[in-house]
């Protein structure tokens, strides 16, 4: 049954009045209140279910053939997602490289190649044969702050980046030293710029590297600004426990001005983490359109701040969004089958200071249990922010 977006409104602007914060600096956290194992949160929103609970030589991390040589054309997104996509949300134009990583085989293209060509920074494609390869990464690919500005890694659709289930694949910071400090003020600088575009990323791992406090298996960025188009992230990790760590995919903390971070017609599956199944962030604002997120988990336990006696987390099951004045924008996307321990089966939202703002549109949250606590008549979803969410059909 649909149910009106103004009597849903109605229904979270009651729902939250008594709940607490759930971030850190605040003095409580959620208490374990009954959530929707099932249900289904669209433009109209049903009520809740409550139930229980980059040339380098030949041999280092070469590409191998992909086991799909002769499949379909890559596919990512929600081909069905009707959001309008904004020109700086687009795809970068890759006709004219900086730089091609391979010399058109699958052995010449090595994770020593695409560590090199990160570095160098500017246009980057891959010219590693016909068929679909994975590059399995026996380094971490890290931007350094000083070039580009623009770093665009362009994967045609053909190339797996593989952490092998033992690093992160990619790395941006602008305040780390070793990277370059490059202006005096490098949590709001507007470069380097780095998007990612028709790649696929799996086997991201970051467990038990906690540098600006953990999470992002496999892409990490903060600072300068961040773009993800027509991407894949399968099955990446982070570590299983903390309190405010998580982003098995991705992890961004700070972007330019507060600018939002574009995620356009990707897919998320199979990420596990403390928090954020798929997305993580602090402070960071995101426009997430024509995208699907799907069985991503949140693992933690004891959610945030941590109850005494456990190492925190288990919220959002497939986003977690933390910090003040921030916004996040969900347009054209299908959320369904991710899981939290703790709080938030498909999106957990707090702004400490109430300033932050939710809006959902024309989009798809289903079976997305909270095992924890959740905002009631919102399945899935958990909430603190300036105002009720915004959900239009």
């Amino acid at each position: 049954m649909r149910v009106k977006s103004a009597l849903l409104l109605l229904v979270l602007a009651v729902g939250t009045a008594g709940l607490p914060a759930c971030a850190p600096g605040d003095p409580a956290r959620p208490p374990a209140a009954p959530a929707a194992a099932t249900g289904t949160t669209t433009a109209s929103v049903p009520a809740a279910t409550p139930t229980a609970g980059p040339g380098a030589r030949a041999g280092l991390g070469a590409a191998t053939p992909g086991a799909t040589a002769s499949a379909a054309a890559f596919r990512a997104g929600n081909p069905a997602g009707r959001a309008a996509v904004p020109a700086e949300a687009r795809a970068v134009d890759t006709s004219h490289p900086t730089r091609r990583i391979g010399t058109g085989t699958a052995a010449s293209c090595t994770s020593e190649a695409v560590v090199k060509a990160v570095a160098a920074g500017g246009i980057i494609t891959f010219n590693c044969g016909p068929a679909p390869v994975t590059i399995t990464m026996k380094a971490t690919a890290k931007v350094v702050n000083s070039h580009g500005p623009r770093i665009v890694l362009d994967g045609g659709g053909k190339v797996t980046l593989s952490g092998g289930g033992k690093r992160r694949i990619l790395y941006l910071n602008t305040c780390d030293q070793a990277q370059g400090w490059t202006t005096s003020h490098c949590q709001n600088q507007d470069h380097p710029q780095l998007t990612v575009q028709n790649l696929t990323f799996t086997g991201g791992n970051s467990t038990g590297d906690r540098t600006e406090g953990g999470g992002g298996g496999a892409i990490f960025v903060r600072g300068g600004r961040f773009k993800v188009v027509n991407s894949r992230f399968v099955g990446n990790r982070c570590d299983r426990t903390g309190p405010d760590l998580g982003g098995a995919a991705l992890r961004v903390l700070s972007q330019y001005e507060n600018k939002p971070v574009y995620v356009v017609n990707s897919t998320f599956t199979g990420g596990n983490c403390a928090n954020g199944g798929a997305l993580s962030s602090i402070g960071v604002s995101w426009t997430v359109l024509n995208s699907v997120f799907r069985d991503n988990r949140a693992v933690g336990n004891g959610a945030n701040p941590a109850r005494s006696g456990t190492p925190g987390g288990g919220s959002g099951g497939a986003i977690y969004c933390d910090g003040n004045e921030f916004t996040v924008r969900i347009a054209g996307t299908i959320i369904e089958g991710n899981r939290a321990a703790e709080g938030g089966g498909a999106i957990f939202f707090v702004s400490n200071n109430r300033t932050g703002t939710l809006r959902i549109e024309h989009s798809t949250l289903r079976r997305n249990p909270s095992a924890g606590f959740e905002t009631r008549g919102y399945p899935g979803i958990f909430f603190l922010g300036a105002h009720p969410p915004t959900i239009l059909p």
